[in-house]
């Protein structure tokens, strides 16, 4: 068993920490809200009353919510910390984050280990997240037995963590523009008297027949926009995360501007706090309607 911190106590960090806790391992846990702590607690973890008591051990993870976070949480504790530390940062941040983050961990004597994952609460409860990792070879075999408890399948993506944090950006502008088409075609075929139930079953359960559409398909029919389990905020804040790589890579996201413009509405309209889904109710506003029917076609 292993001594680990944990930093980040969100909506998937909590339930992370707690399938370490549950795998038997010593879990130091802080967060900026004590709730969390306290519920995590409550489970075996163990509290701790600053980031730097839980920025030690055999292996740290993190899990913040964007690089303004990262900055203030993980920034101070670089200096002091102990040599040879891993830190495996879990949070979608930006891609030149996540290479200064390498540079200056490695002046500090410590090992970084970039490890995005897809996947929404639920799943990470169940330990079902999909992991894209990236960092010092010579840690896998410490942290993979880790991700394990946490994954149901890790990718390795080379040695350059800021890799990770590439493919995470990537993954969640096709997330971004999977929802939009839909919430788009569910609106289209609403004003044909097709209720968007009928449309979407018929199609994620055929040639969309994929988790990303199942799963946010099923949420645009069903018009289930919270308790969010990936906030149409933070999906914002990932997609202008991968414009701006995009535009330093000099790589035009055309469908990223088109998806961003419709998060931007939503967050407008007051919809940033709902998930990802309520899309579905952006492009219905578009027609002149807040919502479809829910009922199927008769």
């Amino acid at each position: 068993m292993m001594d680990i911190g944990f930093i980040g106590l969100g909506m998937m960090g909590s339930r992370v920490a707690a399938r370490l806790v549950n795998a038997g391992h010593t879990v130091r846990v802080w967060n900026r809200d004590r709730a969390a702590v306290d519920a995590l607690a409550r489970q075996g973890a163990r509290p701790v009353a600053s980031a730097r008591e839980a920025f030690a051990g055999d292996v740290v993870f993190s899990m913040l919510a964007d690089d303004d976070a990262v900055h203030a949480v993980i920034d101070p504790l670089l200096d002091g910390a102990p040599k040879g530390l891993v830190h495996v940062n879990m949070a979608t941040i930006s891609v030149a984050l996540a290479r200064d983050l390498a540079a200056r961990h490695r002046a500090a004597g410590l090992v970084y280990v970039a490890a995005t994952v897809f996947g929404r609460p639920e799943l990470a409860a169940e330990g079902k997240l999909t992991i894209v990792a990236a960092g010092d070879s010579n840690v896998t075999s410490r942290v993979e037995p880790l991700f394990d408890v946490i994954g149901q399948r890790t990718w390795w993506i080379g040695t350059q963590p800021e890799r990770a944090n590439v493919v995470k950006l990537a993954g969640n502008v096709m997330l971004g523009a999977a929802v939009e088409a839909m919430a788009e075609a569910a609106a289209m075929a609403w004003r044909h008297g097709i209720a968007p139930a009928d449309l979407l079953d018929i199609l994620t359960n055929g040639v969309f027949a994929a988790p990303a559409y199942k799963t946010y398909g099923a949420l645009i029919a069903r018009q289930q926009y919270e308790p969010a389990g990936f906030k149409i905020s933070l999906l914002l804040k990932d997609v202008r995360l991968a414009l701006a790589a995009s535009d330093a890579a000099g790589a035009p996201m055309p469908l990223a501007d088109l998806v961003h413009e419709s998060l931007l509405e939503a967050v407008a309209r007051g919809d940033g706090d709902r998930d990802v889904a309520a899309l579905g109710a952006v492009s219905m506003r578009r027609t002149g309607a807040e919502d479809a029917p829910k009922q199927r076609t008769a």
